[in-house]
C-alpha cells in the first residue's frame, strides 16, 4: 500500500493552515450590532380609563339587559306564556348577579361562595328589583294619577322595560296607556280597532305614549333605540301632541 510522501504531507499541511487562518480572522472581526429594537407604543392612560369604563358599564349593563330582552325574545319568539317568560328570564339574569358576586367574593375573600351570593345576595335583588319594576311607578313618570292607575293593567313586559329605562332617564315622563273607544272621541280622533293601548285577550294592554316635546332630540332617540334594541315597536307620530308610541307586538302563532 502507497503511504503519502513528504510533499503530499506539505501541501495538506499548508491547506489546514489556510484554513484555520481564516477562521481565526472571521472569530476576530467584531459581529454586527443587532438593530435596535422599537421603542414600545406609549401607553396613553386616557385609553385605559376610557376601556375600563367602557367595562365596568358594559358589565353594569348586562344585568338589566339580560331581564329584559332575554323576557321579550322568550315571549315574542319563543312563545312562551308572560309568566314563564319572566321566570326565564329572571333565572338568566340570577345566573350573571351570581357570577358576578362570586367573582367579587373571590378577589376578596379567596373564595367563590357561589351558593351564598346567589341565595342572600342574587336573588333578593333580582326579586326585589323585579317586584319593583312590575308594581310600582313613580308619580312624577307619570302625566297624572290616572295614568298612573292605569300601570298595572299594562303587560308585565313594557312594565319591566320602562322601569329598567327609569333607572337611567329620571325625566320620563308616561302620558299614556291603556284606552278604551270612548278616549278617542274625548281627544277628537276616530276610533282604532286595531291599536294596542285597549286590553288585549290576555287581560293587558300592550302600549303606552311617552313625552317627546322638552326633551332633546338625542335623548328621545336614545329612548327609541333602547326600546327597539329590547324587542319592542315604536312610532314617533303626532297624534293630540307629539309623542312617543312604544308596544309590545302579539305573539304570532
Amino acid at each position: 500500500m502507497a503511504t503519502a510522501g513528504p510533499p503530499d504531507i506539505a501541501a495538506k499541511l499548508a491547506a489546514l493552515k489556510v484554513e484555520a487562518d481564516r477562521e481565526w480572522e472571521q472569530r476576530r472581526r467584531p459581529s454586527k450590532a443587532p438593530a435596535p429594537a422599537a421603542p414600545p407604543t406609549p401607553s396613553h392612560p386616557w385609553r385605559r380609563a376610557v376601556a375600563a369604563a367602557l367595562t365596568a358599564v358594559a358589565l353594569l349593563v348586562l344585568p338589566f339587559v339580560v331581564l329584559v330582552r332575554g323576557a321579550v325574545y322568550l315571549y315574542s319568539t319563543r312563545h312562551w306564556p308572560t309568566g314563564l317568560a319572566l321566570l326565564g328570564a329572571g333565572v338568566l339574569t340570577l345566573g350573571v348577579v351570581t357570577a358576578y358576586g362570586a367573582w367579587l367574593s373571590r378577589r376578596l375573600t379567596g373564595r367563590a361562595r357561589l351558593s351564598l351570593v346567589a341565595q342572600w345576595i342574587a336573588l333578593p335583588l333580582v326579586l326585589g328589583y323585579g317586584g319593583h319594576a312590575l308594581l310600582f311607578l313613580a308619580r312624577e313618570h307619570a302625566k297624572g294619577d290616572g295614568v298612573r292607575a292605569e300601570y298595572r293593567a299594562t303587560h308585565p313586559l313594557l312594565r319591566l322595560a320602562l322601569s329598567t329605562l327609569v333607572l337611567g332617564d329620571r325625566d320620563l315622563v308616561l302620558t299614556d296607556l291603556s284606552r278604551v273607544p270612548a278616549d278617542y272621541a274625548a281627544m277628537g280622533l276616530p276610533a282604532y280597532d286595531r291599536t294596542l293601548h285597549y286590553r288585549q285577550a290576555d287581560g293587558w294592554s300592550h302600549a303606552v305614549d311617552l313625552r317627546t316635546i322638552g326633551r332633546s332630540g338625542v335623548t328621545n332617540l336614545f329612548v327609541q333605540l333602547y326600546f327597539r334594541a329590547m324587542g319592542f315597536h315604536t312610532l314617533r307620530h303626532v297624534g293630540t301632541a307629539d309623542h312617543l308610541h312604544v308596544e309590545l307586538p302579539l305573539p304570532t302563532p
